[in-house]
């Protein structure tokens, strides 16, 4: 889970606070010059736009912060870092791709996790995309978030869900899992057939995909005597005409 900004003051030790300080502000003059030289290019005055600051390498030098974030602040603090980096330097899309594509694993799951957080609409799609071909569970995790909700189109969300059952990465990872399974009769095919192959094979089926498949069969969905969504293996009950 992300941490505000006072949650990491309260956390961090001073010189990570002071470092945190000077990464945060130096993200948001990137943010603001870019901003200002959109402004003077749009009033047709772009000589009198502000120069942007890069680093030897080409690109803004809170970037660099960016990959450094767990050294100065600690692995487990990074995530929350990296994402305030992120959304100080309101990151476009060219900042947010190179930071992925460049990245160690680590600083490819903090762009995912906060690319709902950043305006970038649903071009961001083919990071996302990319994290699902992936067998890294976290990376996964993280691509199955609220950006997803919002932006993946129901065929490629389906088979999220299903990525999730075949690398065990919890349900619970898929934001907005009830809202968009619910009364979804071809994800609940999808379930039942993944179910019936494992089955078939001699393999348990995980208890997540019968949480999944409640909410695509919706609330009125037939239950067990325990209040659970019907058993996805068993075959459908006889008809009084059968």
């Amino acid at each position: 889970m992300l941490k505000s900004r006072k949650e990491l003051d309260a956390e961090l030790g001073g010189a990570a606070r002071a470092w945190l300080d000077e990464s945060l502000a130096e993200a948001a003059h990137d943010a603001g010059a870019a901003h200002d030289a959109g402004a003077a290019h749009d009033a047709g005055a772009a000589h009198d736009a502000p120069r942007r600051e890069v680093s030897p390498y080409g690109f803004p030098p809170w970037e660099l912060r960016y990959a450094a974030a767990g050294r100065h602040c600690g692995p487990e603090h990074a995530d929350s870092v990296r994402s305030l980096l992120l959304v100080e330097a309101r990151a476009p899309l060219t900042s947010v791709t190179r930071l992925y594509e460049q990245g160690t694993a680590a600083e490819r799951r903090a762009v995912l996790l906060t690319l709902h957080l950043l305006d970038l609409g649903d071009t961001a799609l083919p990071l996302v995309e990319d994290a699902l071909r992936a067998n890294d569970t976290r990376l996964v995790a993280a691509a199955v978030g609220p950006y997803a909700a919002d932006h993946l189109d129901p065929h490629a969300w389906r088979h999220a869900v299903l990525k999730c059952l075949f690398t065990e990465v919890p349900v619970t990872a898929v934001a907005r899992l009830g809202s968009r399974a619910r009364g979804d009769a071809e994800l609940a095919r999808m379930l039942r057939d993944f179910a019936a192959e494992r089955t078939a094979a001699g393999r348990p089926v995980p208890e997540d995909l019968r949480t999944a498949l409640g909410h695509a069969l919706d609330s009125t969905a037939p239950a067990d005597e325990g209040g659970h969504p019907a058993d996805p293996t068993a075959a459908p009950a006889p008809t009084e005409e059968s």
